[in-house]
C-alpha cells in the first residue's frame, strides 16, 4: 500500500473505532443498555470529540509511519494519543454545558482502554499482513566530508522509507574526492557548480547541502535557480540555527530546508475563506467611500474613472487590475511603461489624495472577489517590468508563487518607491514564513500607515 493511502486508512479506522470503541465502554458501564440520557451527550458530543482524537493522534505520529515503525513506538504514541484525546473529551464534556455533562466519565475512561487496544491492534495486524510503499526520493549530498558520508550511510539504513543516495558533489573546504573512496560510499558526481547539471540527469527529488556557511553563496544561488526545482535541505550550523527551525531528523543529524512555501496545505483554502468574506463585507461598508471616490475622479479628470492595467499574478499568469485612476489620461503615450516616482509629475492633486491614503487600491476588493489577489501578498507586477525583473534579480520569480496583494511585508516595511531589489526581500520573507498572525498584523499595519500617509507619495 503507498503512504498515502495508508494515512487516509488510519484516519477512517480511527475514526470509526475510536467510537466503537466508546459505544462499547457504554455497554460495559450501563450493563448491555444504552440509556437515552447519557448517549445522547455522547452523540451530540461524537463529531468533536472524533476531532479531538484524531487530533492528538496527528501531534503524537500514528499518521506518519516512519515515526510508528516498530511495535514499542506504535504502542507509545497510541497509548499517548488515546490519553490525550480522552482527557480532553472528559474537559470538554464536564466544562462544555448541560448538553455535554451527562457524558459519563467511567464510559470514557473504559473507552480509553478499548481505544488503546483497537487502534494498536489493527496496526499490528496490517505489519503483518501487508507493507507500506514509500515513494522513492532520490537524494544528492553536497559534501564529501565525515558528516556528508555518515548522512548518506544513514539515509542508506533508511531505503525501506524510499530514501536513495544516488551521489556526492564536491564542496570546497569540505573534503577531497579521495575521502569519497570507501567501501559502499556513493559515487562522486561532480563539484557544486554541476548541481544543475546532475538534478537533470539522474532526476534528482531532494538536494541536501552539508556546509552551509561555507557555500552560502552557493545556497542563495541553488534556493532560486528556476533550473533546479527540487526540495533543498541544509545540515544547519550555529548560523542557521539561530535564524530557522528544525524540519527533519536523520538519525541525530538535523535538517533545514530552504524551499518550503512556508505554510501548511490547509492555509491558502482557509486564506480564500477569509479573502472571500472580507472582500463582500468590505465592499459593502466602503460603498459610500467608493461612490465618493469615483465621483472625485469623474468630476476632476473625466473619464475613465477606473483605471485598469494587466499584471503577472501567481505563476505569472496575468489579469486585469483595478485601480481608480490617478494619473492625467495616456500618461505613459510618450515615455512608455515606467515605474511611479517621487513627486511624479503624471500624478493629479485629487489622484495624490487617493494615492496618499491608498483609496486608488480599493477597486481590488473586485480583484479579491474574482480569486485574482489576496488582501496580503506581494504586490502584482506589470508584465514589462515582470520579464525585466525576472532576468535581471535573482530569485525575483519566486514571489510568483503565491497570489499577489493589496497590501503586503514590504507595502508597510519599505517605501512605496524602493528598489524592486529591497521589496523582493520583504516578499521572500513573506512567502517563506507567512501565517495568519503575519497576515494580520500587515493588516493593522497597513491601516496604520494608511492613516498616516506615510510611504506613498
Amino acid at each position: 500500500m503507498k503512504r498515502g493511502s495508508f494515512i487516509a486508512l488510519a484516519v477512517v479506522l480511527d475514526a470509526l473505532l475510536i467510537n466503537v470503541g466508546v459505544i462499547a465502554a457504554f455497554y460495559i458501564r450501563f450493563g448491555g443498555e444504552l440509556p437515552a440520557f447519557n448517549f445522547d451527550a455522547y452523540l451530540a458530543l461524537a463529531p468533536a470529540m472524533t476531532l479531538v482524537y484524531l487530533g492528538a493522534g496527528y501531534i503524537y505520529g500514528l499518521y506518519e509511519p516512519e515515526r510508528t515503525e516498530s511495535a514499542w513506538s506504535l504502542a507509545r504514541a497510541a497509548f499517548m494519543a488515546i490519553s490525550l484525546g480522552a482527557v480532553l473529551t472528559a474537559a470538554i464534556s464536564f466544562f462544555g454545558g448541560p448538553r455535554f455533562f451527562a457524558f459519563s466519565r467511567l464510559a470514557i475512561l473504559i473507552g480509553w482502554a478499548i481505544d488503546i487496544a483497537l487502534v494498536i491492534g489493527w496496526r499490528l495486524a496490517f505489519m503483518r499482513v501487508a507493507s507500506i510503499r514509500w515513494p522513492e526520493q532520490r537524494v544528492v549530498i553536497v559534501g564529501t566530508g565525515r558528516l556528508a558520508r555518515e548522512l548518506a550511510g544513514e539515509l542508506a539504513n533508511r531505503a525501506r522509507w524510499g530514501y536513495r543516495v544516488v551521489g556526492l558533489l564536491g564542496a570546497e573546504g569540505d573534503g577531497t574526492p579521495a575521502e569519497v573512496s570507501v567501501p559502499d560510499a556513493p559515487p562522486l558526481l561532480g563539484t557544486a557548480e554541476d548541481a544543475a547539471r546532475v538534478v537533470a540527469e539522474h532526476k534528482v527529488d531532494r538536494l541536501i547541502v552539508v556546509s552551509p556557511v561555507e557555500l552560502r553563496s552557493f545556497v542563495e544561488r541553488l534556493a532560486v535557480a528556476d533550473e533546479i526545482d527540487v526540495r533543498i535541505d541544509v545540515v544547519p550550523e550555529l548560523y542557521e540555527v539561530f535564524i530557522g527551525t528544525l524540519d527533519s531528523v536523520v538519525a541525530d543529524i538535523p535538517l533545514m530546508e530552504i524551499t518550503r512555501t512556508g505554510a501548511p496545505q490547509w492555509h491558502a483554502p482557509l486564506k480564500r475563506v477569509v479573502d472571500l468574506v472580507g472582500a463582500v463585507v468590505l465592499i459593502v461598508l466602503l460603498s459610500p467611500v467608493l461612490l465618493v471616490c469615483a465621483l472625485s475622479v469623474l468630476l476632476t479628470m473625466g473619464w475613465p474613472v477606473l483605471y485598469v492595467q494587466e499584471r503577472s499574478g501567481r505563476e505569472l499568469r496575468p489579469f486585469k487590475l483595478l485601480k481608480f485612476r490617478t494619473m492625467v489620461r495616456d500618461a505613459e503615450r510618450e515615455s512608455g511603461p515606467v515605474l511611479a516616482a517621487e513627486d511624479d509629475s503624471r500624478i493629479t492633486p485629487v489622484g495624490r489624495f487617493l494615492r496618499r491614503y491608498r483609496l486608488d487600491e480599493l477597486p481590488q476588493l473586485v480583484n479579491i472577489l474574482f480569486g485574482q489577489m489576496s488582501f496580503v501578498g506581494p504586490r502584482p507586477e506589470r508584465p514589462y517590468f515582470t520579464e525585466q525583473f525576472c532576468a535581471e534579480i535573482p530569485g525575483y520569480r519566486e514571489r510568483f508563487r503565491i497570489k499577489p496583494g493589496v497590501t503586503g511585508l514590504a507595502q508597510v516595511s519599505g517605501d512605496y518607491a524602493t528598489t524592486p531589489e529591497r521589496k523582493l526581500k520583504y516578499d521572500l520573507i513573506y512567502l517563506y514564513h507567512q501565517t495568519l498572525s503575519m497576515d494580520l498584523q500587515i493588516l493593522v499595519d497597513t491601516v496604520r500607515v494608511v492613516l498616516a500617509g506615510r510611504g506613498a507619495r
